[in-house]
């Protein structure tokens, strides 16, 4: 074999080296500092001299990309037991487990306890020996697990080596694996797509791609890692959780969202209730907080009781699943006509609310699920995601429960029923069904389109009852002497919404286009449309691949797009409303007669309560030529943080973004 050049090895070490650190840059800090195109070079380079000169190094960032198919997972024992926790379901129990511990070691002193978020995921274990990532292996039983290492390395937040620090002759490295909310409803779309049954949760998601036989499965699934804990070690002292926690920020890996020192109870409590607050900003799905003694030796001395340890505890938030039973499944007809079932349940609290309906997706999702009237279900409800039963509790069946079939004719307009051409979904094609029409003109109103104040649900049906409107054109030849006829309308509340109407007339393109109710057509695609065409008629008899141009619009949405405005009905409808005095202007291209606009190529995000509606800042911000994301990244500018602001805030001062006030968000306008 011929001798690898000495000046070929450093090349490579070098290239594997800085690889590694910008990965660490980019999935961990979410701060890089080169592009992605000079990554992918350095990364094509690295390849093509690995396959040259057959020298391929086992942290290499090339061992990412999965390994050939697995027959089954080997069997993995802990060198040190993988411990459940105990939980605690409401402060006093958390109080109680204080005292057990101060009972435990005979001490009246505060302990200094570790907060953290605990993370819905898949517990993980990662072995590292002499600073190369050795083995990963899942918790199993606690004491036995499965080897997956070659779908953990697709995780390329894991690190492959130890960096920064001196590395240990061994340690064992315990985390979560998890999947963000945002990634898994992808991943559940894509699922339906394929015919696949969808994921009931995050953490069911996470653990069936770790534990796919293929890796370039688990490797197209954007699977993140936060390590917490640390089992058998050999090299290396930790005198606290505090102190690992450090380690492991120095050794570059992800560690939770948020972990605090707490000296005492009192303080603990404080940080439970700050986590709970913050937790609906988490990207990630938390059901708890966990709180740990902080000292190892006061842990050593607290030791274990069976399979719990005696220094920690899990507090556990509401919960978010219940169990009750279907009493009907009600076919609801939606603004554009499709037909979703939707179970009418018993009562039950979950997580703090009172459910009564859940989403039952579509039939395809009832038959998958067998799901009947009468049964009783486990139903889940995941922060703000509508409420939907998750599976069916089949051995409580009595023989009275009943198949429900997707109905043959519209149940509000009695049209008929078409299934989409190669989807799932149902659709009245009825053009004067009343429940379509309700539902268009409450959309046409809502907040993020025209917001018209004081045309909520009940007024719109108010007003369609008594035949005033029948299509959100109508809304302009409203008078006020028909509202005073209406109950609920008196001199003042009628004048208001007239008002309302008439200051709905002066709108902006992406907002009027947004309203319209295109099929498909969201917020973020309307103001794509408003960045690329200056005016409503520029749009008018626009062809599918005039759109198709535009960066992030497929061909589904051209097509709807298109159909929308060369259809002659709609046309003519615009146009009456522009009868009507509407006026649309299009900041996006207004402001090119008075040159760049303030906040151009700047990307803002707000967290916290600010002085005005988050719809009326984020709208100033696009208005002024500036893009509000819904995230804090590297990509950020500037975060606008107003009372009470949550996990947004720590980020950004982890990437030094610069932080203001609302009203230094004005005085940059100047």
């Amino acid at each position: 074999m011929t001798k690898i050049p000495e000046s070929i090895k450093q090349e490579i070490e070098k290239l594997v080296k800085d690889l590694s650190y910008h990965c660490y840059r980019y999935y961990v800090l979410d701060a890089p500092v080169i592009s992605d195109e000079e990554y992918d070079k350095g990364y094509r380079h690295l390849k093509k001299l690995e396959e040259k000169y057959h020298y391929v190094l086992p942290d290499s960032p090339t061992q990412r990309i999965g390994a050939p198919a697995l027959d089954k997972f080997e069997k993995v024992k802990h060198t040190e037991p993988m411990l459940s926790l105990d939980n605690a379901f409401s402060h006093e129990e958390v109080r109680e487990f204080d005292e057990r511990v101060k009972r435990f070691l005979k001490s009246d002193n505060e302990i200094e306890y570790t907060v953290e978020p605990k993370y819905d995921g898949l517990a993980m274990e990662l072995t590292y020996i002499n600073g190369i990532l050795h083995k990963a292996s899942t918790r199993g039983d606690g004491y036995e697990g499965e080897d997956v290492t070659v779908n953990i390395k697709t995780i390329k937040a894991v690190p492959l080596k130890i960096e920064e620090v001196d590395a240990p002759e061994e340690i064992d490295i315990r985390g979560e694996v998890y999947i963000d909310i945002r990634e898994f409803e992808t991943l559940n779309r894509e699922r339906e797509k394929e015919g696949e049954s969808p994921f009931a949760n995050p953490r069911n998601a996470a653990a069936g791609s770790i534990r796919q036989f293929d890796s370039s499965i688990t490797a197209k699934r954007r699977l993140h890692l936060a390590c917490y804990g640390t089992g058998f070690a050999k090299g290396v002292n930790f005198k606290s959780q505090w102190d690992f926690i450090t380690w492991l920020k120095k050794a570059r890996f992800p560690v939770p969202a948020i972990i605090k020192l707490a000296n005492g109870i009192d303080a603990v409590i404080d940080v439970i209730k700050e986590i709970e607050e913050k937790r609906k900003d988490f990207s990630f799905e938390a059901d708890g907080a966990v709180i740990k003694v902080n000292d190892f030796e006061l842990q050593k001395a607290l030791g274990i009781k069976t399979r719990e340890p005696r220094w920690a505890t899990a507090y556990k938030f509401p919960a978010h699943q219940g169990i009750t039973k279907i009493n009907e499944i009600i076919a609801s007809v939606g603004r554009t006509g499709t037909i979703t079932p939707v179970a009418s349940l018993e009562p039950v609290r979950i997580g703090g609310v009172t459910v009564s309906r859940s989403t039952l997706h579509n039939w395809d999702e009832i038959e998958r699920k067998d799901i009947r009237v009468g049964d009783t279900v486990v139903v889940e409800r995941a922060g703000d995601v509508i409420p939907h039963v998750v599976n069916v509790m089949k051995d409580k069946r009595t023989g009275s429960e009943r198949h429900f079939s997707p109905p043959e004719k519209c149940p509000v307009c009695g049209s008929a029923v078409e299934r989409d051409e190669g989807g799932v979904a149902f659709r009245c094609i009825g053009l004067n069904c009343t429940a379509q029409v309700q539902q268009r003109i409450g959309h046409y109103v809502s907040r993020a389109a025209m917001d018209i104040e004081g045309l909520g649900e009940k007024n719109v049906e108010l007003l369609y009852s008594k035949r005033l409107i029948k299509h959100f054109v109508d809304i302009y030849k409203i008078k006020k002497e028909d509202l005073l006829e209406l109950p609920r309308f008196a001199e003042k509340s009628a004048q208001n919404l007239i008002d309302a109407i008439e200051k709905s007339k002066e709108t902006t393109l992406a907002r009027f286009l947004y309203s319209l109710g295109i099929i498909h057509v969201g917020e973020y695609a309307a103001k794509l449309l408003a960045k690329n065409f200056k005016n409503l008629e520029d749009l008018y008899h626009v062809k599918p691949e005039r759109i198709t141009e535009l960066k992030q619009m497929g061909e589904k949405l051209a097509e709807s797009i298109s159909r929308f405005f060369n259809d002659p009905e709609n046309l003519r409808t615009l146009e009456s409303l522009k009868s009507y005095g509407l006026k649309i202007s299009n900041p996006d291209f207004d402001s090119g007669k008075t040159g760049k606009r303030p906040f151009e190529g700047l990307t803002f995000v707000i967290t916290g309560t600010l002085p005005k509606q988050r719809k009326e800042v984020e709208e100033l911000i696009e208005n002024m030529g500036g893009h509000a994301a819904g995230t804090v990244s590297k990509s950020t500018d500037y975060l606008v943080a107003g009372e009470n602001p949550g996990s947004k805030l720590t980020k950004a001062e982890d990437l030094k973004i610069n932080i203001i006030s609302y009203d230094e968000l004005l005085k940059l306008l100047k």
